[in-house]
Order: C-alpha cells, then sequence, then structure tokens
C-alpha cells in the first residue's frame, strides 16, 4: 500500500516510516505540516494518508481540516488519523457521513504495533477502525444518551468488530450483545430497510448528533 505519513513530531514520524516499510508498505512522502499533506497527497495520491490532527502551522487542527478536505476531494483516499485526545465532533466531521475507508486511533492507546498494523490494513482495505472510547462520555449534542456499556458496544461495530468479537471483547454472552444494539437502534430512532445495515446506521446516526 502506498502511505503519505503527516506527523511534525520528526522521531515519530521516522518511526512509523520503518514500522510501515517493514510491514512492506512504501511510504511515499512524509511531512510536518499541513500545508505539505495536500501537496504530496495531490502528487502522489496515495492509497492511505496517515495524518496527525495537530499539526503546524496553527498547530489545533491543521491536520484534519486538510484530511477531510482530502477525503471529500478523493473518495478512495483511505484516510486513518492520529489524535492525543478525545474529540467526538471532529470525528463526526471527518467522518462526515462516511465511515468507510476511515479511522481515528489515540497516540496513547496505540500500544500494540501488530494491532496498529492490522488498523493501517483494515482502514486501507475499506474498513473503518475508531478507537472506542470516543464513544463514551457526555454527549451534549447528540440525539440521545447512551449507557457506558451501549457506548463500548457502539465503539466497536464502528471499529468493525462482529457480535461475536463484542462480547469476547467485554466479556458478555452473545445474546446480551444483540440486546444492547436493539436498544441502541431503538434509542436512535433508526427505521432499516431489509436493505439497510443497522448497525453502520447506527453509527452515522450517532455521529451527526455530535457535529
Amino acid at each position: 500500500m502506498r502511505i503519505v505519513i503527516a506527523e511534525d513530531q520528526v522521531l515519530l514520524r521516522d518511526g512509523l516510516v520503518r514500522l510501515l516499510e517493514s510491514a512492506g508498505h512504501v511510504v511515499v512522502a512524509r511531512v510536518g505540516d499541513a500545508r505539505a499533506l495536500v501537496e504530496q497527497v495531490n502528487a502522489h495520491r496515495p492509497d492511505l494518508l496517515l495524518a496527525d490532527v495537530r499539526m503546524p502551522p496553527t498547530h489545533t487542527d491543521d491536520g484534519a481540516r486538510a484530511a477531510a478536505c482530502l477525503r471529500e476531494r478523493f473518495p478512495r483516499l483511505a484516510v486513518l488519523v492520529l489524535s492525543q485526545a478525545v474529540e467526538p465532533s471532529l470525528v463526526a466531521g471527518l467522518a462526515n457521513g462516511r465511515v468507510t475507508a476511515f479511522g481515528y486511533l489515540l497516540k496513547d492507546r496505540v500500544l500494540d504495533t501488530a494491532a496498529f498494523l492490522d488498523a493501517v490494513a483494515t482502514v486501507g482495505a475499506g474498513g473503518t477502525v475508531i478507537d472506542p472510547t470516543v464513544f463514551a462520555g457526555p454527549a451534549p449534542g447528540a440525539p440521545v444518551a447512551l449507557t457506558g456499556r451501549e457506548a463500548e458496544v457502539l465503539g466497536r461495530v464502528a471499529a468493525g468488530r462482529s457480535n461475536a468479537g463484542i462480547a469476547a471483547d467485554l466479556v458478555i454472552s452473545k445474546r446480551t450483545v444483540e440486546a444492547h444494539l436493539r436498544v441502541i437502534v431503538d434509542k436512535l430512532g433508526i427505521d432499516a430497510g431489509p436493505e439497510d445495515n443497522q448497525r453502520v446506521l447506527a453509527v452515522l446516526t450517532w455521529f451527526a448528533g455530535r457535529t
């Protein structure tokens, strides 16, 4: 997979390059600011963009805003964002109603290189990987309030986990996971047809309430 890395911390950026190249990926560009990020994605048209949220020139959300614009310009571009903090409204804005080929990970919670490489592969293949903590906590802008357990379940749905996988992660039964999902769907007021995916609609509806 051809990847552009946008990270202003030199040591972290170089470490990501070595890790990704050791896994067989090709890093076509590495940059340290949002302007160069846009330029290099335009120049190389990579398969995946790995970007930090906060980058120069303002060190606020420059990386995130650049990634959002590039996602809109290049619909096939997979984007995996790294952040220092949980910012649900930022995730919602980045997703913009489309959670395919999209990921949002917290730097402090990426503790395993194999899991990180799995996330890169999942997002690059069109999947979704979102840290479950994004769905936890108060949601002042959301249409409903989810319980802590419901937030954990929905977070793992967004991360692409199956019901069996969610059950294993949370040490609960598969039937309990299914019950939580039914409650979540009811709370979010989702009226899905036979051809709709309730799981995806639940994630998108939740995001819509955070913008």
